[in-house]
């Protein structure tokens, strides 16, 4: 029985390897270090696939998502989430509806410029936005809590306008994972 086993299994490889030509186009052997579809590593050409549908690792650190994006930046004295954070915010939101156990943090700050309260005030309005348009893609507002944190925990401890553009931020704090 293992005979027949091993004769299914090499007739299905053979014929596996016969028609790689249909996945790529490519001729078997045909590269330069006789790789498949001619791929110059050896390996077969991963040309068309979209590889956030094999990534194995939890969903909010997969680099080809946009749920790896968990800080959102703000222009000066502003709290309007800029157009490029509406898939990132989207992709949030949509996670958060899907998975009813998560809850996320969204922590508000502020570069050093202005008075103490200002700056409190501001960072809440942030979070607030940021909150509010998770909640709009289905969080729920059980889920998310706003935190004004101010100037009070900077990521970056220059004074010009790239640190301070590093500072004026809303992040997204999942509990671990």
């Amino acid at each position: 029985m293992k005979t027949y086993q091993k004769l299914i299994f090499s007739l299905f490889l053979s014929s596996a390897l016969a028609g790689c030509s249909m996945f790529g186009g490519g001729d078997v052997g045909g590269g330069t270090n006789g790789g498949v579809n001619g791929g110059a590593n050896g390996g077969a050409s991963t040309e068309g696939i979209d590889d956030s549908d094999y990534y194995a690792g939890h969903p909010l650190d997969n680099p080809s998502s946009p749920l790896s994006t968990k800080v959102i930046y703000f222009a000066f004295d502003s709290t309007t989430v800029e157009p490029e954070y509406g898939p990132v915010l989207a992709a949030h939101g949509a996670y958060l509806a899907a998975n009813a156990g998560v809850f996320v943090m969204v922590e508000g700050h502020a570069d050093e410029r202005g008075t103490r309260e200002y700056n409190v005030a501001l960072s809440e309005k942030r979070a607030n936005t940021v909150q509010n348009l998770l909640n709009l893609q289905g969080a729920g507002s059980n889920r998310t809590e706003a935190v004004a944190l101010g100037e009070e925990k900077p990521v970056a401890m220059g004074h010009d306008e790239s640190a301070w553009h590093l500072n004026r931020r809303v992040e997204l704090v999942y509990p671990a994972h």
